[in-house]
């Protein structure tokens, strides 16, 4: 056994040495050529950002090493909040409520979308469903828990109809399928492509191309909103919202980082992050967490890396007789899938490397074991990519664009003033925020995944030793977030 521990710790030293190396490597050779918005205000060179950064994650390691010898976040550790509180903040009339709210927002966006200004800066529909929504609400969802099933539309919708239906009926509707346990939460899966392939694909511009317009938006809306309900009335409103309604999955995947939980109607707060670990339990949640990733790495590198491969695709295309509309979606959505599988073979290497240490588990068993620590990498790729969006567009939802929907002048209530104060924050500022958006992020998953490692390994130093090839894979992650980061501000 000391031989063979001997032997491995080459192999150990080999991969720490080539995930460190990565940050020296890959990024800064790339970075030098994409200058940074207000580079000259940094203290250091910005390729040193990478070269601390990967520091900040062995150092982390080590010290996980060292101290995390006992696993934290495997025990369910729920424990209500006092009755009173519970009542006041979940019950039917807050149920109610926020259902309402919903519903009404999206009816909003259907409107805005379909008779509002094509103009995509002056209509809400598109700022609330790419950045109140899709954005805003993954980030609360941290802090606050799952709070979008209160304000779910469709969920609200289904449960009102239900409502209506024992009315009218004087029985409870009964549902003609049972949801099959191995379709897991692919449908979810399935639908979050969608959405993203919309943004990111369909939206891809081009010369005579029309994106994105907010009329595509409603029609879209339109089309899921028949499909959920269609869904939820052959398997059941919640047993859809919890596998298959894509945006309840979504939200559901950050909530899980919440130190907040609704369980059986009563409130109860946990330790942060300990959701996690039971998340993972459906078919098709690994897949999820990657797509996140995925998709964002797909977006900031269109602004840079990808965006000669993406043009040089499109020309071939057109050079092949196919119309510009199409060709342009084409390459658009063949990349995003090769960034997804990009971060889908990342992460598979990384559970494969796991293999080290004798007699664990397959790959798969240890993908879906461990795949919980990527979420926290999920949110920090958001936060890192869609910062500034958020904190310039939000400006814009919450002014004119809520006081006019439709972007045609008539203002709801008086007068507002079209301007967004991109002064808010500095460059520099912006870069930090972001740079640590990553580091945190991964540090967390390093934490997750060690504690993990810990729970099913037989002992702490073969637990870290699993550990290898994961810190390789968070350094890689990380150096990748930063390359992109600095294409993005270039």
């Amino acid at each position: 056994m000391r031989r063979l521990n001997r032997a491995r710790r080459p192999v150990a030293a080999s991969v720490l040495a080539a995930g460190f190396l990565a940050s020296a490597v890959a990024f800064p050779a790339a970075a030098g050529a994409h200058a940074l918005v207000g580079k000259k205000d940094l203290p250091i060179p910005e390729w040193l950002f990478a070269w601390g950064a990967s520091l900040v994650l062995i150092v982390s390691f080590i010290g996980l090493t060292v101290a995390w010898r006992k696993a934290r976040f495997e025990d369910d550790r729920w424990r209500p909040v006092s009755a009173a509180l519970s009542r006041a903040l979940v019950n039917r009339g807050t149920e109610i409520v926020a259902g309402a709210i919903g519903t009404v927002l999206l009816g909003v966006v259907v409107w805005a979308g379909l008779t509002g200004t094509e103009a995509p800066d002056r209509n809400f529909s598109l700022t609330f469903v790419f950045v109140t929504i899709w954005l805003c609400v993954a980030a609360l969802s941290v802090l606050l828990g799952d709070f979008f099933r209160a304000f779910n539309p469709w969920r609200a919708i289904g449960r009102a109809s239900g409502a209506l239906f024992r009315l009218l009926a004087g029985q409870a509707a009964q549902t003609p399928l049972r949801y099959p346990p191995k379709l897991g939460r692919w449908p979810a899966v399935g639908a979050i492509f969608g959405f993203v392939w919309l943004e990111l694909a369909y939206a891809t511009g081009g010369p005579g191309v029309v994106g994105l317009t907010p009329r595509v938006v409603a029609i879209a809306a339109l089309i899921y909103t028949v499909y959920t309900l269609a869904m939820m009335a052959l398997y059941g409103v919640e047993e859809w919202c919890d596998e298959g309604e894509g945006f309840s999955v979504y939200f559901s995947m950050f909530a899980s980082l919440a130190p907040l939980e609704v369980r059986e109607g009563q409130l109860g707060r946990r330790p942060f992050l300990s959701g996690t670990t039971s998340w993972m339990v459906s078919p098709g949640s690994v897949a999820l967490v990657l797509l996140t990733i995925g998709a964002t790495t797909y977006d900031g590198a269109t602004e840079g890396t990808l965006a000669e491969p993406i043009r040089t695709v499109t020309d071939a295309l057109l050079d092949a007789g196919i119309n510009s509309g199409l060709a342009f979606r084409l390459s658009g959505t063949i990349f995003l899938l090769g960034a997804i599988g990009f971060v889908s073979c990342l992460f598979w290497g990384g559970v494969a490397g796991m293999h080290m240490v004798r007699g664990t588990y397959s790959t798969a068993v240890l993908g879906r074991l461990f795949a919980h620590a990527f979420i926290p990498i999920a949110l920090a790729y958001l936060v890192a990519h869609y910062f500034t969006l958020v904190l310039y567009q939000e400006q814009a939802q919450f002014t004119y664009l809520l006081t006019d929907p439709l972007g045609g002048g008539a203002t709801l209530i008086g007068e507002t003033t079209l301007s967004i104060n991109y002064g808010v924050i500095g460059a520099t500022a912006v870069w930090y925020v972001q740079v640590a958006a990553l580091v945190v992020g991964h540090v967390i998953a390093l934490i997750l995944g060690h504690d993990r490692a810990v729970a099913i390994y037989s002992d702490p130093r073969s637990a870290a030793r699993s550990q290898y090839w994961m810190l390789a894979l968070m350094v890689a992650f990380t150096c990748t977030g930063l390359f992109l980061l600095s294409q993005a501000n270039a």
